[in-house]
């Protein structure tokens, strides 16, 4: 405390200088430079294929993957052969008993790698061989199966927000908010659409990979924006919406920024994030269809805890910060349907009320579903008419 004044003042600016160094070192891991790792990518790779497999992790919402070397290119599922990983670093076992089987389930062209290679979606195994808790695919198969001759149809709305590696909104002043909402739903211009370079490069991306998406927009809050894949039919859907996940999480990383999938990524009057996902069967797409349609809404309406605990990881707990009846969302606690109505747990699309045929639209999936889970409610409470609160064992 006796040192002289101008000691203290070298201090704290060899302290700043520290500081911003190790800022400026971390930043600079995101801005590794393309152009130099383009001209590996541009090597002959010979006669060989890179497959990387990809996995969801013991949380039920990340992904994993990691790639192996084939000595020819798979034409089918059937082609590609079993692996394994450490699930004591995916939070999915105990290190004394850690080795996991990585089945193959659907396979999609590589977006990053490019032809020959592909991107391979895996279902987890135990050591016993039986599913991982997180594994969901496979009962999903199973329920799609049983009502195959429906037709079931999904298309899901997929809604994430783009953060800077730091957490905060891509875009948004650094020490505080941009304007209030009302801009910049489907909008356009630097003012108004915070990422737009990444949203074109994943649609690109995800129609070179094979992958059902048929559109995006800029939503409500400034930074997230929207997907939709679909339709797509029985267990092709969550394994569309996976791999479409996969690469906006790869797309982000070559851009040095962060997809969030938080229901609710910034509190206050800020629009949360949903999945909603639009349903329908042979049936209900057929003339006079609309009573499938209000008949399926019944039925939903009486298992709506069954769905909220299952349209999101946390059984409910993550939905509870975005269903609270606000922003364009119904109440968590409370079950409702309406035609055209976005503040609705059900909302019957103006041109299907109208042509009385069509589909229904479920607002109440969070954005970190998984589409299994969700896909798989669907068909048990409207094809196969369970009950109750708790889903049937087949």
């Amino acid at each position: 405390q006796c040192a002289p004044r101008s000691h203290l003042l070298s201090a704290l600016l060899l302290l700043r200088c520290v500081i911003v160094g190790n800022k400026m070192a971390t930043s600079a891991s995101a801005t590794l430079s393309k152009a130099v790792k383009q001209q590996y990518m541009e090597l002959s790779q010979g006669d060989k294929v890179q497959a990387m497999y990809i996995w969801i992790d013991g949380t039920g919402e990340g992904l994993r993957c990691k790639t192996r070397t084939l000595d020819f290119e798979p034409k089918s599922i059937e082609d590609l052969p079993e692996w394994n990983f450490d699930g004591s670093s995916t939070y999915q076992c105990e290190g004394s008993n850690s080795d996991m089987y990585l089945i193959p389930a659907a396979m999609f062209r590589d977006p990053f790698r490019k032809d020959p290679n592909k991107l391979v979606l895996c279902e987890v195994l135990k050591y016993n061989r039986k599913p991982a808790e997180t594994n969901l695919r496979l009962t999903c198969s199973k329920v799609m199966t049983m009502v195959e001759d429906q037709h079931p149809w999904f298309g899901m709305e997929q809604e994430y927000t783009i953060l800077g590696t730091d957490g905060h909104p891509f875009g948004w002043p650094s020490n505080g908010f941009p304007g209030p909402q009302g801009p910049y739903y489907c909008g356009v211009g630097a003012d108004k659409a915070y990422g737009r370079d990444i949203v074109e490069a994943h649609y690109r991306a995800c129609l070179y990979a094979g992958v059902d998406i048929c559109g995006t927009n800029a939503e409500v809050m400034p930074a997230q924006w929207e997907f939709q894949v679909g339709p797509c039919e029985g267990i092709n859907m969550g394994d569309h919406l996976w791999v479409a996940r996969f690469i906006l999480h790869r797309v982000c990383e070559d851009f040095g920024v962060v997809a969030s999938f938080d229901p609710k990524p910034i509190t206050g009057n800020w629009n949360g994030a949903g999945c909603h996902t639009n349903f329908s069967t042979k049936e209900m797409r057929e003339e006079g269809g609309l009573k499938a349609i209000e008949d399926s809404i019944e039925k939903l309406g009486k298992r709506h805890s069954y769905h909220i605990r299952s349209y999101d990881p946390k059984g409910g707990l993550d939905n509870a910060r975005r269903l609270t009846g606000h922003h364009e969302t119904s109440n968590i606690n409370e079950f409702s349907a309406g035609v055209a109505n976005r503040g609705a747990s059900i909302r019957i699309p103006r041109n299907v009320g109208q042509e009385k045929k069509g589909y229904f639209e479920d607002r109440r999936p969070s954005a970190n579903c998984d589409p299994y889970s969700v896909t798989e409610a669907l068909i048990r409470t409207c094809l196969l008419n369970e009950e109750g609160d708790e889903p049937t064992d087949y």
